[in-house]
């Protein structure tokens, strides 16, 4: 019987694990910054009309898209670390992913610390079910990772969707982030010309993290004027945001170079894969969750 179980969960495994990612070949049409900015620019902005169409609607559909955000990504993630013959524990993740961001919905923070616990120990049981291996340690390990990463970060969006001024709190989240990419981008095409992390980014400049602070800074003025809310909120998203949301983009470049990757996948033309979208989004979501618990 232990063989049976053993063999199904080695093959469930196997039936829904990607295939290694390969690196994309090089686009002739990019432009100074790298990227295809005419397919950059129209992803973004379908991308973001879809992202209020759903905040409009009535909740259960951006929880729905959330997962499948989420699911996409960890998808992504198993591809990319698979280059290094890490195997992810996905059947158990994908389902703990699911629970999490339900749990976050139903149950608010404390359903969701419950549900994050439930899907470590689930991964655990799977991976050491499946037999002794000198790997099972860091299978295990990143597949924690990428547990809290993505669907764990992600549930505070979902806790944001019953705050009472919903949806304000998470288009104020979406539009400063969103700034955060679009001031860096500017100011680092124009200006910049010292690398503020040359070995995991050589793109990224300290004249483009300026711009990312006055672009958040205006961008966080107006959300404020907007929702009549306190002053202090202006320095505080205006200032904090750009720095979180640099730390996940040059988290994700360094483990991108790790995995000698330009890009996590091709999914979203001009962007590369979802974790290229999502890389500044994850890591801001607790602050503005917690700013949010304070100015609504």
């Amino acid at each position: 019987m232990n063989n049976r179980a053993r063999a199904f969960r080695e093959g469930a495994a196997q039936s829904i694990s990607p295939e290694p990612t390969k690196e994309q070949s090089a686009n002739p049409k990019k432009s100074r910054a790298g990227r295809n900015l005419p397919a950059s620019i129209a992803v973004g902005v379908g991308l973001g009309g879809l992202a209020l169409t759903l905040l409009l609607a009535p909740t259960v559909f951006f929880l729905g898209f959330a997962m499948i955000v989420a699911i996409m990504a960890e998808y992504e993630m198993a591809g990319a670390l698979a280059r290094i013959k890490i195997k992810l524990c996905l059947p158990p993740l994908l389902v703990g992913t699911v629970g999490m961001l339900l749990c976050a919905y139903l149950l608010g923070p404390e359903g969701l610390w419950a549900a994050v616990l439930a899907t470590m120990i689930a991964c655990a049981i799977w991976r050491l079910s499946v037999g002794p291996s000198k790997f099972a340690t860091r299978d295990l390990l990143a597949t924690c990772f990428v547990a809290i990463y993505l669907p764990f970060l992600a549930s505070f969006v979902i806790v944001m969707l019953h705050n009472p001024h919903h949806p304000a709190p998470i288009i104020l989240w979406i539009v400063i982030t969103i700034c955060n990419d679009i001031g860096g981008y500017a100011a680092g095409v124009l200006k910049g010309k010292h690398p503020m992390a040359p070995a995991v980014s050589p793109a990224k400049s300290w004249e483009g993290f300026a711009g990312s602070v006055l672009m958040c800074t205006v961008a966080a003025a107006i959300g404020v004027w907007l929702t009549s809310t306190q002053l202090w909120v202006i320095p505080v998203l205006g200032l904090l945001t750009p720095v979180i949301a640099t730390c996940g983009d040059l988290g994700e470049s360094l483990i991108k170079r790790d995995l000698k990757l330009k890009d996590m996948g091709s999914l979203l033309p001009g962007h590369g894969g979802v974790m290229d979208r999502l890389d500044s989004l994850l890591l801001t979501v607790p602050l503005f969750f917690v700013v949010s618990l304070f100015i609504f």
